[in-house]
């Protein structure tokens, strides 16, 4: 089953930190607060994704990448992480869907999580598949640790 491993949220900046459960409204996590809005945050980035399995496999590598390190709101647990793509719908739980709006372009500030600070490691451009994700907000509500992530629409390739 496809399902959030860790809800995450900071009072600024990375890392952010796991919480059991979070109501989502239409600007992301509440009680989350991101430090540069110019370009983390508002309804286009209101929630941003990552995959567990691609944190373990950067760790395989030798990367100190932690969950929640690289500023992702929700860590999913999902085998088909790696299709997900700018127009792809999720259910998150009963309530929360969300639509993914762009790939997350890495920066300087998550670079303690990687081997020679190489942030790059997860630019969607040089390693398809193993970038983070933000997503817009279509319907809002409560997400606990464990719930259950549908794709419920997907983009044609």
């Amino acid at each position: 089953m496809n399902m959030v491993y860790q809800i995450n949220i900071s009072k600024g900046g990375v890392p952010k930190w796991p919480v059991p459960e979070v109501v989502v409204d239409e600007l992301g996590l509440i009680g989350d607060k991101q430090k540069d809005k110019r370009y983390h945050g508002g309804k286009e980035r209101a929630v941003c994704l990552f995959s567990l399995q691609e944190i373990q496999r950067l760790q395989a590598e030798g990367h100190p990448i932690q969950v929640g390190s690289t500023g992702e709101n929700f860590t999913l647990s999902m085998s088909d992480y790696e299709c997900l793509q700018p127009g792809s719908v999720l259910r998150i739980g009963k309530e929360v869907m969300l639509e993914i709006t762009s790939y997350a372009a890495p920066c300087k500030t998550i670079k303690d999580s990687f081997i020679n600070e190489n942030f790059t490691r997860i630019s969607q451009k040089l390693h398809p598949g193993a970038s983070r994700l933000y997503t817009r907000v279509l319907c809002g509500g409560l997400v606990r640790t464990g719930d259950e992530v549908k794709v419920v629409a997907s983009v044609a390739e």
